[in-house]
């Protein structure tokens, strides 16, 4: 066998070897990294969830009553243009619950990031649809997220002892959240959706239950302090 030949392939073989040894071991960190990811957002669900499950009502009956309820935004129309049933749902349960007396009045926590998109004006129109007055809202104009909402709803407008109001998956977070913060919430659930609606929503859920773990112990985000509403271009 030629010498150069020979020299050339025993040094590949080490090369191989070393190339081998580094792909296993980039495997093995990958599933290492994909399981704590996946133990730690289920962990993270369960804590949320088991802390606020004495918190959340499904009957009006035996709904304590608060004087104002924090109704959570969320989009009027889904992506499609049709109707966001989360969204009716909501409204629909806010109006019955004022209606029962179970609250006084509302703060319509909710996005408004363009002149095109407003949540709490899209909440504000349904309920006085629905035959709630005007009068006993209060909107939020600056609820990007949950945690905004919540803290906003003690910070901002002075309000501890409330109903938080929304689907009772979305309801776990809002309180968990509302319980770090001190307040004396209790929440509605409203009529959750068909299964198989929104799997995408539920999968944010999850995904966001970890990330308010993050906010409330370590992050501690800012929400905005006053409330404003963006305006339409004369």
């Amino acid at each position: 066998m030629n010498t150069t030949l020979a020299s050339d392939y025993s040094n590949d073989q080490p090369r191989e070897a070393v190339g081998i040894r580094v792909v296993k071991w980039v495997i093995k960190l990958t599933i290492v990294v994909i399981f704590s990811g996946a133990t730690i957002v289920l962990v993270s669900n369960w804590w949320v969830v088991y802390n606020t499950r004495n918190q959340i009502y499904f009957s009006i009956d035996e709904l304590p009553v608060n004087d104002v309820g924090l109704v959570l935004g969320t989009s009027k129309f889904v992506r499609t243009g049709k109707e966001n049933l989360f969204f009716r749902y909501r409204m629909e349960a806010t109006a019955r619950l004022w209606k029962e007396g179970k609250v006084k009045y509302l703060i319509l926590s909710g996005n408004n990031d363009s002149e095109y998109y407003n949540e709490p004006v899209d909440m504000q129109r349904a309920l006085v649809r629905l035959g709630v007055p005007a009068s006993v809202m209060t909107l939020d104009y600056a609820g990007y997220r949950t945690f905004d909402s919540v803290v906003r709803c003690k910070d901002v407008f002075n309000q501890e002892k409330i109903t938080i109001i929304s689907q009772n998956f979305h309801n776990a977070r809002a309180l968990y959240i509302g319980n770090h913060e001190g307040m004396e919430a209790i929440a509605f659930a409203a009529q959750d959706v068909p299964d198989g609606y929104s799997l995408r929503t539920l999968i944010r859920e999850y995904l966001a239950r970890p990330y308010a773990l993050l906010d409330v112990y370590l992050i501690r985000p800012q929400p905005e302090k006053g409330n404003w509403e963006r305006k339409r271009n004369p």
